[in-house]
């Protein structure tokens, strides 16, 4: 069923440098254009792991339109050599497969923000020409003026996913690198916390206090210089959530950016988690639909983990159990999949299974049981804490 409002899917840009360590850079672009898209409010943009899923395969657009409920795709291309980006794109009607319009953008390399917001005001005017451009133009702000900086940060966010220890430390190293660069850079600052805090989380940090230490203050940093960025605001919340800042106040700030970019799908993710740790966990349920809605082939197994959790805490531990399966299938190096899946099935009163999946987990992480400060009820911590001691309670070879 499409929504109600004009809907885009933007597929992965075709890398053209003849280069195909390239790739990430063409990805960015097109990250970059759904990011432009989804501030404006009248358009619903499907997100990028959903999107995404297509790239490298010869595509139908009225199968696409299709499978993501979407009444327009837009497929492109971008060039990079000698200093230089051609971006070539074409808006097609998914329904009728009708080109609707196709552009081609030129330019240097210091002007790949320019190019990036030329496409999207483009976009934008062809699905409602009674939009002024003046309101893509306010939605395309600048985190860095440096490219070296920005190469980095698109590399780092191509590397972090499926998030697994190794990728994890890799990502921290490119942050940190475009951070030396420009140390006023919010997006990166706040992909920093994120990564640190999943480092905290999952049992990897070398030194657990320093890591968590420097998250919440490298998340406080971002807010900083955020300037209503939506990736900023989702990103601080959930980091200083974690790490016990007032629950409500950053729900209020994932609420701004939903605001800012009702289509952002990690946003409603995020907002999912915080009503969880909450108590709040049909909202959180909720949540999760809404960015499975934004991102129907989202196959990071992430919004799987946080419905199977917060079915969990609702009692309700067969669909918690299921949904945490399908999580674990999609992203088998994320840890807490694991620990809530353990915890569920000891609960459940199964307790070979609940052993077997302590097994799985001690191969990803050294840290069995996890903190659960994050857990705002004392109901919640304490049903995940006595399932996680049954399922860790015999002892279990490596």
């Amino acid at each position: 069923m499409l929504p109600d409002k004009p809907s885009i899917a933007i597929l992965p840009f075709q890398n053209m440098s003849g280069d195909l360590e390239q790739d990430y850079f063409a990805d960015g672009m097109v990250e970059e254009i759904i990011t432009a898209l989804s501030r404006m409010r009248w358009l619903f943009v499907i997100a990028r792991n959903s999107s995404f899923t297509y790239k490298g395969r010869a595509v139908d657009v009225k199968q696409v339109g299709r499978e993501l409920g979407v009444r327009y795709v837009l497929e492109g291309s971008v060039r990079k050599a000698t200093g230089r980006v051609r971006i070539s794109a074409q808006l097609i009607e998914a329904d009728t497969g009708a080109h609707l319009w196709a552009e081609r953008f030129d330019g240097s390399l210091e002007e790949v923000f320019e190019l990036q917001e030329q496409v999207a005001i483009s976009v934008a005017g062809v699905i409602e020409p009674t939009l002024q451009a003046a309101e893509g133009r306010r939605t395309a702000g600048r985190p860095t003026d440096d490219l070296t900086a920005y190469d980095l940060y698109l590399r780092a966010l191509a590397t972090y996913y499926p998030i697994n220890r190794q990728r994890a430390f890799d990502t921290l190293k490119l942050l940190r690198q475009a951070i030396a660069i420009d140390n006023v850079y919010g997006p990166a600052l706040s992909w920093i916390a994120i990564v640190l805090m999943r480092l905290y989380r999952e049992g990897w940090a070398e030194d657990p206090e320093a890591t968590r230490r420097e998250a919440v203050d490298l998340a406080r940093q971002a807010l900083q210089f955020a300037n209503d960025d939506p990736g900023i605001l989702v990103n601080a919340a959930f980091v200083l959530a974690n790490f016990g800042e007032d629950i409500g106040a950053m729900v209020g700030l994932v609420d701004r950016a939903l605001a800012l970019t009702p289509s952002f799908a990690r946003g409603w993710f995020i907002f999912g988690i915080l009503h969880m740790w909450a108590g709040q966990h049909s909202l959180a349920i909720d949540h999760a639909k809404v960015m499975l809605r934004l991102s129907p082939r989202e196959r990071s197994g992430t919004p799987f983990s946080l419905i199977g959790e917060a079915h969990f805490y609702k009692h309700e531990f067969a669909e918690a159990a299921a949904q945490l399966l399908l999580s674990i299938h999609n992203h088998p190096g994320f840890p807490h999949s694991f620990q809530v899946l353990a915890a569920c099935y000891a609960q459940m009163g199964r307790l070979e299974e609940a052993h077997s999946i302590v097994s799985r987990l001690q191969e990803i992480t050294p840290q069995i049981l996890p903190s659960v400060a994050h857990l705002r009820r004392l109901e919640d911590r304490e049903l995940f804490l006595t399932g996680m001691r049954i399922a860790a309670s015999r002892p279990v070879s490596n």
